[in-house]
């Protein structure tokens, strides 16, 4: 028997050594370095192709190597040795293990309470796992509240796309200080930086890593990306039956069609034949799948079936891959300042300009010739101008909201 339990085990050291000796280095992302990987488990979860496996391969292979203590196992694996993870988290600590990492983790049944039997019977052993966007912690089957520590991973930033392109090292800027230092900003960096050499090919395929395999292809991977995303974790996570999952699809191709717009309930309801409940359900889990954006003008009032007052896609990318035929400069410049600004910032309608931002800053979003017609007057407003290299009293090049993270 214990023969038995160490094949299975050396299976998985031989293939966790592989994929460490296999791995590409050159790029790593600071999200690697807002975790704090002190803690005993940590969650790190996003949409698919935004490298959660390769954050995590690239910590391992700097901290441990190929060293026993740690283990890396992915629950996609068809050859997966065990019943379950508790009982490959029993047999790693038998063999001296300290800190196990599962990759979509999702795909193991009863994992929250897996994860919480696992913490609470090897208090040696950290757990580190990633896991969909659309994970829904639910803590009325184990309190995970006091004892996880859960990161959401997003796409590159511009920042990011533009140092692996230059390979070139630039700063992360604060909010505050883009806003009363844009200037002597964007001269620095323009002095080893010619930003619209990069922006529109980010915008177009620099969100999702793997663009790094093959530019060309990167369209079709990125809508077989979208098909995965929702037959997988939105279907599968919240166990929709087919005839949901093909509605789904359908929603996406009408909304992708028509975004940013503002989403009549019963309108939608009436072309797909749903219900209204069910319509603003899926607006919900693709916004939770990182598909679509919904933008409210008052979070602070928001129901769980509450309607937005406003729709983006998620991303540039995902509109030259569902609507290439149809992207509208103004789409484009609308869905990237969203994007970069909600990693952490509060982003929301404003009556005025065209979003606040923190419940304070207020920004209208156009070309080099928008001008403050709209937001005159107003205290913290500001102009986010796109075809611009340099910023003038307050109004702000695009692209530099672009390194906010």
């Amino acid at each position: 028997m214990h023969l038995k339990i160490d094949c299975k085990m050396d299976s998985l050291f031989e293939k966790h050594k592989r994929l460490i000796s296999n791995l590409n280095t050159k790029f790593k992302r600071n999200f690697s370095d807002e975790i704090d990987w002190n803690d005993r488990l940590i969650g790190i979860k996003g949409t698919r192709g935004v490298g959660k496996t390769t954050l995590i391969l690239q910590y391992i292979k700097d901290n441990f190597k190929i060293s026993e203590e740690c283990l890396y196992v992915s629950m996609d694996d068809l050859t997966f040795p065990f019943r379950n993870i508790i009982e490959l988290a029993e047999n790693f600590v038998k063999r001296g293990g300290r800190i196990l990492f599962i990759d979509e983790i999702h795909k193991q049944s009863d994992w929250i309470i897996q994860l919480k039997n696992i913490y609470d019977y090897f208090q040696d052993l950290k757990v580190v796992f990633t896991g969909s966007s659309v994970l829904e912690i639910d803590h009325s089957k184990a309190d995970l509240s006091r004892r996880l520590v859960l990161y959401n991973m997003r796409g590159l930033s511009f920042r990011e796309f533009v140092q692996i392109e230059t390979k070139q090292n630039y700063p992360v800027f604060k909010l505050d200080n883009i806003l009363k230092n844009h200037q002597e900003l964007t001269y620095d960096i323009l002095q080893s930086l010619k930003p619209y050499k990069y922006f529109e090919h980010y915008l177009k395929f620099g969100y999702y890593p793997y663009y790094l395999e093959n530019k060309n292809t990167y369209d079709i991977k990125l809508q077989q990306l979208i098909n995965q995303v929702i037959e997988y974790d939105i279907a599968f996570l919240v166990n929709l039956d087919l005839e949901h999952y093909h509605k789904i699809r359908r929603f996406l191709q009408i909304l992708s069609s028509y975004v940013p717009y503002k989403p009549n309930i019963s309108n939608l309801a009436a072309e797909l034949q749903i219900s209204r409940a069910s319509v603003t359900k899926y607006l919900h889990l693709l916004d939770k799948a990182e598909i679509i954006t919904e933008i409210y003008h008052d979070t602070k009032k928001l129901k769980s079936l509450q309607k937005p007052e406003k729709i983006q896609l998620h991303h540039p990318n995902l509109m030259y891959a569902l609507t290439p035929n149809a992207v509208e400069k103004g789409s484009i410049r609308e869905s990237f300042f969203v994007n970069q600004l909600s990693y952490n910032h509060l982003v929301e309608l404003s009556d005025y300009g065209d979003f606040k931002i923190d419940d304070t800053y207020i920004f209208e979003i156009g070309g080099r010739k928008k001008t403050y017609k709209q937001i005159a007057g107003l205290p913290d407003s500001y102009i986010v101008a796109d075809d611009i290299e340099f910023g003038n009293g307050n109004k702000i090049p695009l692209w530099l909201f672009g390194f906010l993270y």
